[in-house]
């Protein structure tokens, strides 16, 4: 595993694996799963929906500013270039 997914791992909530890190977010109503792929430098938001057995990639501009913002310093604090968050696919 990489440094960067190791120190990503270390920030609240995110978890590790092989080649990407995931956190799960809440907020009111919303569920979101975020997921930062280390060798292709991006992350991706899902919407996951009622129980948590369905969730949809949804695009940055109908995430939340300050959950952005979260993931964005979670990136900086584990020395992944924040601006990757914004990155488009």
């Amino acid at each position: 595993m990489d440094d960067a997914l190791e120190a990503l791992a270390e920030q609240d909530g995110w978890q590790a694996e092989e080649f990407a890190a995931r956190v799960h977010y809440q907020g009111g109503d919303d569920h979101y799963s975020i997921e930062y792929y280390h060798p292709s430098e991006c992350v991706l938001y899902w919407k996951v929906k009622g129980d948590g057995t369905t969730a949809v990639p949804v695009g940055r501009d109908t995430v939340p500013t300050p959950l952005r913002e979260r993931v964005r310093q979670d990136l900086d604090d584990a020395d992944v270039d924040p601006a990757v968050e914004d990155r488009t696919l």
